[in-house]
Parts: structure tokens; sequence; C-alpha cells
């Protein structure tokens, strides 16, 4: 048994699909399958059920695999501790960033941060939160930059900012004539979502859900540049998040108008894995984004004021 073996049970685990999971592994499918059947070899006992197309786990498979997930987050955080990665700022660091925050914060700070530390060498991951989530509990993430939502209770979190979010409206709507909107206002009105899995579509689901906003359900977006393109089209509105809005109060044939009562929000944190010796590193990186983000949000406002 090695812990490429384990490795290779997680992500069959996360995927129930042994392509999908070798492909996740860097290796063929063969020698995935082999592995797994290996490992139960050594074992003694049957992880998986052969008797279907489906991957399914016998019970004692899924009891092991949460074991195994543990035993991976140890051995990262062995490996943290041994190579003295936290002292300084240098050498690798693996990130996730969900793709409604990676295109818009990082031309915010991914400069400052390469100038600021020369040494530290950044990879960035952009993925749903739920595969962010369990990047990290695997150890394939030291990292993450996400909205925060329940599922992300189990890290320790620094938090980053509040972002606001904005009405986007077609040019041409009614609403678009109205300097700030109370989001009670809306209650009737239909909203255009992001589809399942993006945590934005949650916080926005909230707001909607307290003001009496419906979701429009004829049509769920793969991203917010999607959704954009939509209201482009006049098909609908919605609510952005600030930093994914332009400088301007109108651009493209959108007005983006800020709401009150309540302003709708989302809280942006840096997360990372209980008793990783990297915490000072992600407390760092943390600060900086913290003192750096205030004159962005400033310098935005000012722009779409003064175009108001």
């Amino acid at each position: 048994m090695n812990i490429r073996d384990l490795e290779y049970f997680v992500a069959l685990a996360e995927y129930r699909h042994f392509r999908k999971a070798a492909d996740a592994c860097n290796v063929s499918q063969p020698t995935l399958s082999g592995q797994i059947r290996k490992l139960e070899d050594e074992l003694g006992v049957m992880l998986l059920e052969r008797t279907s197309r489906k991957v399914l786990f016998t019970q004692t498979g899924m009891m092991l695999v949460e074991q195994t997930k543990e035993i991976l987050r140890n051995i990262q955080i062995l490996k943290e501790m041994a190579s003295r990665q936290g002292e300084d700022m240098s050498g690798p660091m693996h990130i996730g960033l969900i793709p409604t925050i990676a295109p818009y914060l990082l031309p915010h700070v991914i400069t400052l941060l390469h100038e600021t530390y020369p040494q530290l060498d950044l990879y960035l991951h952009e993925a749903q939160t739920t595969s962010i989530v369990s990047q990290l509990e695997n150890g394939k993430l030291d990292c993450a930059i996400i909205a925060q939502v329940k599922e992300t209770a189990p890290f320790m979190e620094l938090p980053l900012f509040d972002e606001p979010m904005f009405l986007a409206v077609p040019v041409d709507n009614e609403l678009a004539n109205q300097k700030s909107i109370e989001l009670a206002s809306l209650k009737g009105h239909k909203f255009l979502m992001l589809e399942d899995g993006h945590c934005l579509r949650e916080h926005a689901m909230g707001y909607c859900f307290q003001a009496g906003i419906d979701e429009d359900k004829q049509f769920k977006a793969t991203s917010l540049e999607t959704l954009r393109s939509m209201i482009s089209a006049g098909r609908g509105i919605t609510l952005f998040p600030e930093l994914a809005a332009p400088n301007e109060r109108v651009r493209d044939r959108i007005c983006y108008i800020p709401c009150t009562n309540p302003v709708p929000v989302r809280s942006i944190a840096l997360i990372y894995r209980p008793g990783s010796p990297l915490r000072s590193r992600y407390e760092t990186i943390a600060k900086m984004i913290r003192e750096h983000m205030p004159a962005v949000f400033k310098e935005k406002d000012k722009l779409i004021k003064s175009a108001s």
C-alpha cells in the first residue's frame, strides 16, 4: 500500500467514475483499476461492487473513504511541516478560486502578490465550491478564496472583504431610470440565475427569497458572462457582484443599480485546513488583500457615481 493507492481510492469516491478519476490522477484507467484491486487485496476487503456499470462502494468501502481522506490530510500536513514552507513567503502554493471571483479579483491582486512576494510560486486553480472543498480536504490545494457558505465551515476562515451586489437590468428597462432601488420593491419580478453548484446562486437566492422575488426557471446560466449577455439582450434582470460590474453605471446596454433595504452582499474569505503549518503564510496574504481592496472599491464607486 502506498500514498498513490489511497489517492486513487479517494479520487474514485469523488468522481464515481473510473475514467474521470484516472484523468484527475493523471494515470490510465487500467492503472487506477488495478491499483484499487491491489488495495482491496492488501486490506482483505471488497471496496467496490463490480456487478454494475456504475461505481458502487460497499459499506466497508464507504467507511474507509473518510478515514483515507483523514490520512491524506495528515500526510499533507506532515509534508508541510517537514519542508518548513510556512516560515517564509517562498516556494509553491496552490490556491483555489471560484469562477465568480477568479476573473474579477485576480486583476486587482495578482501583480501585487508577485511583486511583493517574488519567491512565491503561485498555482491558481478555478473550480466551483464543491470541487474546491474536496481538493482542500485531499491536500491538492493549500488554500482557497471563496464566498462563505455552509460547506466551507469545517475550514479555518480569514475574512477578506464584503462584496455588494448590484441590480443589473437592460438599459431600456423601466428600472434603469432609478439611481438606487430597494430590493423589497422588486417583489414579483423574476431573476435570471446561475445554475446549481455556484455559491453566488445560493447568496442571490437567499436575498430574492426574503424579498419575494422569483427565479426565472426557463434559463440557468453557466457563468456570469452568460448572464451578462442575456441581460444585454433584454432577456431578464439579476444581481451582479460589484467586482464583476464595470466602472460605469451603463455599459453594453446594461444598467447596474445599487440596491438598498437590504444591501445584498457576499462575504469573501481565504480558507485553509485546520492545523496547517502554513497558517502564517495564509494570514500574510489575507492581510495584504484585506488592506488593498478598500481602495479598489472606493475607486470603483467613485467612477460609477461620476458616470451616473
